[in-house]
């Protein structure tokens, strides 16, 4: 056995740490142990629980099932977040589109937001998204995508 920091091979018990064999190296004094295990959470817990989200599941409830901490799963879907494409281009346009609107409080109730989806009927992806107002303005970009034949408008207020 070699001590991390210096390779030194001069090393002496030093103990437990967590149940254990803690080592230190006598030349430099470096603390370690023999082996250490990876800490956090296999790359299939994290998809199972990105899969429940996206299929409709909530944090909370995704924190109840798997037994992780729900601030743990929304780091996990920020993360996943970010590596998303800014517009999604699909391959070839859907046949029906369907545009969607969710009203939101931020804060405050009086500080109304929506959040306007575009997605294809028949294939799974978000073809496009905004949030803003309630305006036609705010929904403007979701004009400009290629929804399709059929545009199936959902809301509310059309």
């Amino acid at each position: 056995m070699k001590c991390p920091e210096c390779s030194s091979e001069h090393i002496r018990k030093n103990g437990h740490c967590q149940h254990k064999q803690n080592y230190i190296c006598v030349e430099c004094r470096r603390q370690f142990l023999n082996e250490y295990e990876p800490k956090g959470y296999s790359d299939d817990v994290k998809r199972l629980c990105l899969k429940m989200y996206v299929n409709g599941m909530g944090v909370r409830g995704i924190s109840r099932v798997t037994d992780i901490a729900h601030t743990t799963i929304l780091n996990w879907i920020a993360q996943s977040g970010e590596l998303l494409p800014e517009l999604y281009n699909p391959k070839q346009n859907p046949q029906v589109g369907e545009v969607d609107e969710l009203e939101t409080n931020a804060r405050k109730k009086q500080n109304k937001l929506w959040i306007w989806t575009a997605v294809d009927h028949f294939a799974p992806g978000i073809l496009g998204w905004v949030v803003g107002d309630h305006s036609a303005a705010t929904r403007a970009p979701l004009a400009g995508l290629n929804l399709g034949l059929g545009v199936l408008l959902l809301g509310e207020r059309w």
